[in-house]
């Protein structure tokens, strides 16, 4: 289904863990590592990225979504954005209320755009987040609780203007060490009760507090730099995962979770994963 099939519909999202129905996809048609912005890129940037394989592994992924029963909407990709398929950064739906996310980074400037087109198109109302840059990957929703990265893609004016446009919900800014990018890619909520966490990226204080909210389960190092904290929670505690992640993976089925797996190997190269890859727009 493409966005010229989607006719009226709202958006809504109150976590990460509630029954995904609608969420927003680009394909990898012209992904490749053109600037160096993290450590995965920077191992693969000689062999970059095999483009095809990169193709056949993000429709397995879409095929497997809407098996699931999620309406997956996909945008125009355009030979301008190498980064195009991390869908995340550009935009988010907190409760209600969906926000065009202002990129940090310049290769990735534009993106947004797209989705603006594709947002009007469908008369669905939307605030853009212009003055102060933020990225959908530092922004997590769990209820009335928003935990906000606060690395290089996530400036503190943009929280606070957050903040001001969202006085109902408690925003808890969460600093991490911006060699990891995004907050999702070192913290990510799978329920209520349960979250993953690279703690080597974050101060003890916020592990701590953390820790009073949820059971934390541990990622490796090792499969931190393979995504294994980027998985996609799709609702009744499923789970998109990499087959690779094999110690995760067994943690999460340890804990209850069926674990849908899917090479996305080529993808990770550029240094995100399933959620990096989904922008979900409604969700319960």
């Amino acid at each position: 289904m493409n966005q010229e099939s989607i006719d009226v519909f709202e958006t809504s999202c109150h976590s990460e863990y509630d029954i995904l129905r609608k969420v927003i996809v680009c394909e990898p048609q012209f992904m490749s590592i053109d600037e160096v912005i993290n450590d995965c890129q920077k191992q693969f940037i000689d062999q970059n990225i095999n483009v095809d394989r990169a193709l056949n592994q993000h429709q397995e992924f879409v095929e497997k979504m809407r098996s699931q029963g999620i309406e997956v909407i996909s945008l125009s990709a355009n030979e301008t954005y190498p980064e195009q398929v991390f869908t995340r950064d550009i935009g988010f739906t907190l409760g209600n209320q969906t926000f065009v996310a202002e990129m940090a980074s310049s290769i990735r400037r534009g993106e947004e755009t797209i989705l603006e087109k594709w947002l009007d198109t469908h008369h669905l109302p939307f605030e853009k987040l212009s003055e102060h840059y933020i990225e959908g990957g530092d922004v997590i929703i769990d209820g009335n609780t928003i935990f906000v990265g606060l690395g290089d893609r996530t400036s503190k004016h943009a929280i606070s203007h957050l903040q001001t446009d969202l006085p109902d919900y408690e925003l808890i800014q969460i600093p991490f060490d911006p060699k990891y990018l995004h907050l999702d890619c070192i913290f990510n909520i799978l329920s209520p009760t349960d979250a993953l966490i690279f703690p080597q990226a974050l101060s003890a204080e916020t592990v701590k507090m953390l820790a009073t909210r949820y059971h934390l389960i541990e990622v490796s190092p090792e499969e931190q730099f393979t995504m294994g904290t980027n998985v996609l929670s799709i609702g009744n505690k499923k789970v998109f995962s990499l087959p690779m992640n094999k110690n995760i993976n067994e943690k999460m089925r340890a804990e209850g979770y069926e674990i849908i797996e899917v090479d996305f190997s080529e993808i990770i190269k550029s240094g995100g994963s399933f959620r990096c890859c989904t922008m979900p727009i409604e969700r319960g």
